[in-house]
């Protein structure tokens, strides 16, 4: 079973939320001009100024996404 990468966008602040929301939008442009598909991508409140925008990748694409999208931090993605 190959691992798959959570890679994470930061956003604090009062705004966060919608940032968050926001920068998804431009991850998810990129991901259709590219005709890229993902198992999962999206945004996440982790209190009221603090949300991430995040995207699933196999852990073998993690370094070409890295470097294109240049995400913050990432984490092994686990389905709980």
């Amino acid at each position: 079973m190959n691992r798959k990468i959570k890679l994470i966008w930061d956003f604090r602040g009062e705004a966060a939320a919608k940032t968050a929301e926001h920068h998804l939008i431009h991850l998810n442009e990129y991901l259709e001009q590219e005709k890229i598909t993902l198992e999962k991508t999206g945004f996440e409140n982790i209190n009221e100024m603090h949300a991430i925008a995040f995207i699933v990748v196999e852990e073998k694409d993690m370094i070409t996404f890295r470097d294109i999208l240049k995400p913050h931090r990432g984490e092994i993605y686990t389905t709980n």
